[in-house]
């Protein structure tokens, strides 16, 4: 039996990602997308967060993509860009294999070799119970805030999470210059 492999996503992948995330947006409580977005919007989607230089990844087993997970900018404002948010989709045939974990040590360290400072969990459904809340509290991410009653899906009022990771010294020291969100930004001046 082949391993869990984890490598960079690509456009080819893009099916596959679709399929899983119209999964989550159909199922589950994660996103809060009421409906599943098309191949075009999730291709769009992809090309802004490659564009941008953040890291994107897919878990792979004999060749098919179990889960993928990306982070992105937590908000478009400059003084922002040392922060970023993480997404983790798992297919749900893979689900409690261990996909999202590796998945997320994965974004965590192209997250630090990328220079961010902090990586920002947006979790719907915060319930404490949840597995996206567990698996972020075994990565060492902390509670950082709780928006109740925030969403509104499957006839029920959904929670909103926010945990916090520091990476590279989190604020405990000053920007790194050479850090790809410090060359983006000089790049847009």
């Amino acid at each position: 039996m082949s391993s869990i492999t984890l490598r960079a996503a690509t456009s080819a992948d893009l099916d596959r990602m679709t399929e899983i995330y119209a999964d989550a947006v159909t199922n589950g409580t994660a996103s809060y997308e009421l409906e599943p977005p098309s191949r075009t919007e999730m291709g769009a989607r992809f090309d802004n967060l490659m564009a941008g230089g953040f890291p994107y990844l897919v878990a792979e087993k004999a060749g098919s993509v179990l889960g993928y997970a990306y982070a992105g900018a937590f908000r478009p404002r400059p003084a922002y860009r040392f922060v970023v948010e993480d997404s983790v989709y798992v297919a749900p045939k893979a689900k409690g294999q261990g996909v999202g974990l590796l998945l997320m040590q994965g974004l965590i360290e192209a997250a630090k070799a990328a220079g961010f400072r902090q990586i920002i969990a947006v979790i719907g459904d915060g319930r404490p119970d949840s597995a996206s809340v567990r698996l972020h509290e075994k990565l060492g991410f902390r509670h950082s805030g709780r928006l109740e009653g925030s969403g509104y899906k499957h006839g029920r009022w959904l929670d909103t999470v926010f945990m916090q990771l520091p990476i590279n010294g989190g604020a405990s020291i000053p920007p790194d210059p050479q850090s790809l969100p410090e060359q983006k930004f000089r790049e847009q001046k």
